[in-house]
C-alpha cells in the first residue's frame, strides 16, 4: 500500500521553471516505479515522464531536455524539475506508483497508487 502527495504546483510564465515533489508513504517505495502524468481541460490524461526504482527513466517526447525527474530514497520523495514551461504544459499534475514494476509505463491504467494532483498553469 502507498500514499502519495504531491506539492509545488503553482503559476509561471512562460520559459519559466517549477519543481514538484511527491512524497510516497509505504515501504514499497523502494521497489516501485513513480511516474509523473498530467491532465489538461477536456483531455484525457497523460504520461509525462518516470523513473523507475534503479533510477532509469522515461520521458514524453513533448517534454525531453525541459523535464527532468529524480529521486531521493532518503526522504521517499520524487522530484519534476519542469524547466522551459510553455502555456501547453499547463494542467494538473499527478503523481503515480506501480508497485514492484520495473521500467515505469506510460499507460495511466497501470499504475496502482495515484496522488490528488497539483496544478500547473503557465501563462504566456
Amino acid at each position: 500500500q502507498l500514499q502519495l502527495v504531491e506539492s509545488g504546483g503553482g503559476l509561471a510564465q512562460a520559459g519559466g521553471s517549477l519543481r514538484l515533489s511527491c512524497v510516497v508513504y509505504g515501504r514499497a517505495f523502494s521497489r516501485a516505479a513513480v511516474g509523473w502524468l498530467r491532465q489538461a481541460p477536456g483531455k484525457e490524461r497523460e504520461f509525462v515522464v518516470g523513473i523507475s526504482w534503479n533510477g532509469s527513466t522515461r520521458h514524453a517526447e513533448s517534454v525531453k531536455g525541459r523535464f527532468t525527474i529524480s529521486r531521493d530514497t532518503t526522504k521517499n520523495t520524487v522530484y519534476l524539475q519542469m524547466n522551459g514551461l510553455k502555456p501547453e504544459d499547463t494542467a494538473v499534475y499527478f503523481c503515480a506508483a506501480e508497485a514492484g514494476a520495473g521500467f515505469p509505463r506510460t499507460d495511466p491504467d497501470e499504475y496502482d497508487y495515484w496522488g490528488k494532483g497539483t496544478q500547473v498553469t503557465v501563462s504566456s
